[in-house]
C-alpha cells in the first residue's frame, strides 16, 4: 500500500504543475465536463471496497488528470479538422493585477486621454487576436475558434454589422467581446470633433442597443487618429484604444516591428473578409495565424482580461 501511495503521490506532482493553466484554458467553454461530473464522487458503500488511495485529494487528483486527458484529445482532435498540425497553446490564466497600459512611445495621446498601444505589457508568452469592421459573416468562423478554444475580439462597424446584427449575437453569445469601430469607417483626422464624436458614440449607442454593453475599447479606422479622436473617445466612455503590432491574411503576416516577429503581449489585426478581398476564407486566416502564433510558441490569450 506505501508503494500505491508514492506512485499517487508522484503523479500527482507531474500533473499539478499545469493543472491550472489547463482547465482555465479558453476552450474549457467547449469541453467542460458536465456538472454532474464535478461533482465530488459519492464515499465507497462499505469500508473497504475502494483501495484507500482512490479516495479523499488523490481521487479527485486522478478524475483532474482524467479530465485533462479528453481535453487535450479533443484540442488535438479539434486541430486536425481545421488543418492545424499542432493544438493552440493554452494561455495561462488571467493575471491577478491588471498590467499598466500607457501610450506606446512615439504615439501621441495627452494627459487623461485613452492610451493608444500597440502591445501589452507582459512577460508570459501571449498575443492577442482581434477583428474589424464585420463585412464577411462566415458561420464556419463561429464553429473554427469554438471548437478550437481561441479567444479574440471584435470591433465593429455599423455600416457593415447592421446587415445583420444576429451573427454577432451569436459570436458574443461564445464570449467574444464586442467593441467599436465607428459607425462608417471613415478617416477620423479628416472629421471636425463633432463628426467624430457623432460616429464613436453613435457606435457606443449601437452595441449597447444591439448587444447589451457599451464598450470600452475603440479602434480609430485605419489606425488613424488625432487628439479630437480621443477626446471625442474619452467624452463616449472609451477607456483604450488598442492598435496592432502585426497584421494577419490568410497567405502572410504582415509585421510592424523592425524585427518582423511576434513579442510578448503583441496585438495581432485581421478583418472580417472572405474570397472577395482576400486569398482564401476566414478559417484560412485563422490556420495562417496559429501556424505561425503556435510555431514561435505562443498562446492566444483574451485581450480584455488583461485591460
Amino acid at each position: 500500500m506505501r508503494l500505491v501511495r508514492q506512485k499517487v503521490k508522484r503523479t500527482g506532482k507531474r500533473y499539478a504543475a499545469g493543472l491550472g493553466v489547463l482547465l482555465a484554458a479558453s476552450l474549457a467553454a467547449a469541453c467542460a465536463t458536465p456538472a454532474a461530473e464535478r461533482r465530488p464522487a459519492p464515499a465507497p458503500p462499505a469500508a473497504g471496497q475502494q483501495p484507500e488511495y482512490r479516495q479523499g485529494p488523490a481521487r479527485d487528483l486522478a478524475g483532474h488528470a482524467e479530465r485533462l486527458r479528453r481535453v487535450q484529445t479533443l484540442r488535438v482532435a479539434a486541430a486536425k479538422k481545421w488543418g492545424l498540425a499542432r493544438p493552440p497553446l493554452a494561455a495561462p490564466p488571467p493575471p491577478a493585477v491588471k498590467p499598466r497600459i500607457t501610450t506606446r512611445k512615439g504615439f501621441s495621446a495627452g494627459p487623461g486621454l485613452p492610451p493608444v498601444f500597440t502591445t501589452v505589457p507582459v512577460k508570459k508568452r501571449v498575443v492577442f487576436l482581434t477583428m474589424d469592421d464585420g463585412a464577411e459573416k462566415d458561420p464556419r468562423l463561429l464553429k473554427m475558434m469554438t471548437e478550437l478554444g481561441i479567444p479574440y475580439s471584435a470591433f465593429l462597424s455599423n455600416y457593415l454589422v447592421r446587415e445583420n446584427y444576429g451573427y454577432f449575437e451569436r459570436m458574443q453569445g461564445r464570449g467574444v467581446s464586442l467593441h467599436n469601430h465607428t459607425l462608417n469607417h471613415r478617416y477620423m483626422p479628416g472629421l471636425s470633433y463633432a463628426q467624430q464624436k457623432r460616429e464613436i458614440c453613435g457606435m457606443q449607442d449601437v452595441i449597447q442597443k444591439r448587444y447589451g454593453k457599451r464598450p470600452r475599447l475603440f479602434r480609430p479606422p485605419y489606425g488613424n487618429y488625432n487628439a479630437d479622436t480621443l477626446r471625442a473617445a474619452r467624452s463616449c466612455g472609451i477607456k483604450a484604444v488598442p492598435l496592432w503590432a502585426a497584421e494577419a491574411f490568410p497567405d502572410r503576416m504582415e509585421w510592424r516591428e523592425w524585427d518582423r516577429d511576434l513579442h510578448p503581449g503583441d496585438i495581432i489585426l485581421t478583418h472580417f473578409r472572405g474570397k472577395d478581398d482576400w486569398k482564401g476564407t476566414m478559417p484560412d486566416m485563422i490556420r495562417r495565424v496559429m501556424k505561425t502564433v503556435t510555431a514561435k510558441g505562443y498562446a492566444v490569450a483574451r485581450l480584455e482580461d488583461y485591460l
